[in-house]
């Protein structure tokens, strides 16, 4: 179902516009239970994951390439120079895909088919959240469980960031941030707290128990007090003398993430 648009205002393509408008965005999406896919691999990822597809905009050099999409979906077709009018900005990858939200399982649900977990608190970065799912997802890891205020890893850059791992690890969103480890706790995890301390045991010199939850702090502060004194015990990733005499005391909480996902796989 091919549908020609010439103007950034048609109504059709309202998935689609003020893509910049980071804050309109923010709260649109989620408000009308929808996210964007930009391009072929991810959009095919998504779909894959049982997320229904609304709509398509691209250009007629990438139609050939989505032939195969269902039926009742629009493929709203628009020049490079509509496109760039109506998103704002180049779609290198060729295509947008506007779809549906799946309804997203409680935290107790989500932590009863998991060994391995990342929880986030407060990181507020979308392309560090994608990239965080992509290092779980390459690494082993089960689930990951989000703070309230943690980033929405349906937002566009984080899904493009993370290459569509955002769909491969099942998630879940904390309702409480003060209370929110009392349920990794019902359910027997060990709950480890990532943190820049030199004093704290090294990450890979620590017994895991069956269940392990690590825990990652916000990108400038790192963990919250509270949730550092709720852990079970703190654990760091050892710095090279020499990088401390700099006064480079910590990673940041990507590459942290990928050399703790890597630990957890032992």
């Amino acid at each position: 179902m091919v549908i020609e648009v010439d103007s950034a205002a048609d109504p059709r393509i309202a998935d689609f516009t003020r893509l910049r408008d980071t804050d309109l965005r923010k709260a649109l999406e989620p408000e009308q239970g929808l996210f964007l896919a930009e391009g072929e691999k991810v959009i095919r990822r998504a779909l894959a994951t049982g997320h229904p597809l609304r709509s398509v905009l691209t250009t007629r050099k990438w139609l050939p390439s989505f032939a195969d999409l269902p039926a009742d979906a629009p493929v709203y077709l628009a020049s490079d120079e509509v496109m760039e009018n109506i998103t704002g900005f180049q779609v290198h990858r060729g295509a947008l895909a506007s779809l549906h939200r799946l309804p997203l399982p409680a935290v107790p649900e989500l932590l009863g088919r998991a060994r391995r977990v990342l929880v986030l608190e407060d990181l507020v970065d979308h392309g560090n959240v994608g990239a965080i799912f992509r290092c779980a997802a390459a690494l082993g890891v089960d689930a990951v469980v989000l703070a309230p205020r943690c980033a929405d890893p349906l937002y566009r850059r984080a899904v493009k960031v993370s290459m569509g791992a955002v769909f491969a690890i099942p998630y879940a969103r904390m309702p409480d941030w003060y209370g929110g480890l009392a349920d990794l706790r019902l359910a027997g995890f060990q709950t480890l707290a990532l943190t820049p301390d030199q004093h704290a045991p090294a990450l890979d010199k620590v017994q895991f128990a069956d269940r392990v939850a690590l825990l990652l702090g916000s990108e400038g502060d790192g963990l919250s007090s509270h949730w550092l004194a709720e852990a079970d015990q703190g654990v760091s990733i050892p710095m090279s003398p020499a990088a401390m005499a700099l006064g480079v005391d910590s990673l940041n909480v990507v590459a942290a993430a990928a050399i703790a996902c890597h630990a957890l796989l032992r």
